[in-house]
């Protein structure tokens, strides 16, 4: 595997990028649960336990992505947006109640195979609190109701550098036969791929669905794209998204694993430093930047890059990154 040259690797780790105005209070996406006794709620916790640690693996990803419904008058729906690629997901920490997910994209150009760390999602059971996009520009912490605790799992998507992107929480169900986690609404800051559109919206108001396949899993939005518009914020459209992951292992699948091995010291690091700050400060501020997600993650890559390489010592990426965190957090 050859490292990505700065050009290009700039232009990749943007259009690699994970696809907010104040969050009102959370809503309920279902009552209490009564588990019916210790037996029954342990089982349900190993349930959603295998359920979490099935989205590990190698796949083929496919995002489609469709606005649709209008809800103000005047606005053209957008086109429809079809792309994919190939992504290893490894389980990066494992506590029993708090799983951590890593992704990585395999990205194939021109006869060489290059990988981008992608996004990162973190599940815990019955959560006090999660970190919420309350924008711009700002994630806070926000209570779980404690009796909608019980038996729920939240998910808190972190963007490619490891800042904060939004956070959910709600349960494993099945319905129909068909087993899924669905979300509370969420505030979502924007995504590059509407970024580049320059659109009248700039943040998600979405509830989340995670839910496993014979072959995988999905990835299913209900997004209402919303914006500032004459000082209010207001509905702009609706948007739906389906992102599919099909296990496949037809792709340099090594190669992930490889940049993994050579960075995951770096970015332990680095997830630290977000994680102290949010508890320091209450949560953390830092200027967005829609096509990269923060103002520092372009950079950020790039350090785990020169690490690979061979043209940074760990030691020295640390430190220039935390200073980076710093300073940008301050």
């Amino acid at each position: 595997m050859r490292i990505l040259p700065k050009t290009l690797r700039a232009g990749l780790c943007a259009a690699a990028l994970c696809t907010g105005a104040l969050a009102s209070a959370p809503a309920l996406a279902h009552g209490p649960i009564d588990h019916g006794g210790s037996a029954q709620e342990q089982a349900a916790y190993e349930a959603d336990r295998a359920d979490i640690l099935a989205m590990a693996g190698n796949f083929k990803v496919r995002f489609d992505m469709q606005e649709s419904t209008a809800w103000m008058a005047g606005y053209e729906p957008l086109d429809r947006k079809i792309s994919g690629g190939h992504e290893s997901v490894r389980v990066i920490e494992d506590t029993g109640e708090k799983i951590v997910l890593q992704h990585l994209l395999v990205v194939e150009h021109e006869g060489q195979t290059f990988v981008i760390k992608h996004w990162r999602q973190d599940w815990e059971y019955e959560p006090a609190k999660i970190l919420v996009y309350s924008g711009p520009d700002s994630w806070t912490w926000e209570d779980v109701p404690e009796r909608m605790r019980k038996g729920r799992w939240a998910q808190t998507v972190w963007q490619v550098d490891d800042s904060p992107r939004y956070a959910g929480w709600g349960q494993f169900e099945t319905q129909g036969g068909v087993r899924r986690w669905r979300s509370n609404w969420t505030i979502r800051p924007l995504a590059r791929r509407d970024a580049v559109r320059n659109p009248i919206y700039d943040r998600y108001r979405a509830i989340n669905r995670h839910q496993p396949t014979p072959n995988g899993w999905i990835h299913w939005q209900d997004n209402i794209k919303m914006g500032m518009i004459d000082g209010e914020l207001k509905p702009v459209v609706q948007e739906y998204v389906l992102n599919t992951y099909t296990r496949f292992d037809e792709y340099p699948v090594s190669a992930a694993d490889e940049y993994w091995a050579a960075t995951e010291g770096y970015w332990s690091a680095v997830r630290a430093e977000w994680d102290a700050i949010a508890e320091a400060k209450g949560g953390i501020h830092i200027e967005e930047e829609a096509q990269t997600g923060t103002v520092i993650s372009g950079r950020l890559l790039e350090i785990a890059n020169e690490i690979q390489d061979g043209s940074k010592s760990e030691q020295a990426a640390i430190a220039e990154a935390l200073d980076l965190i710093r300073k940008n957090t301050a």
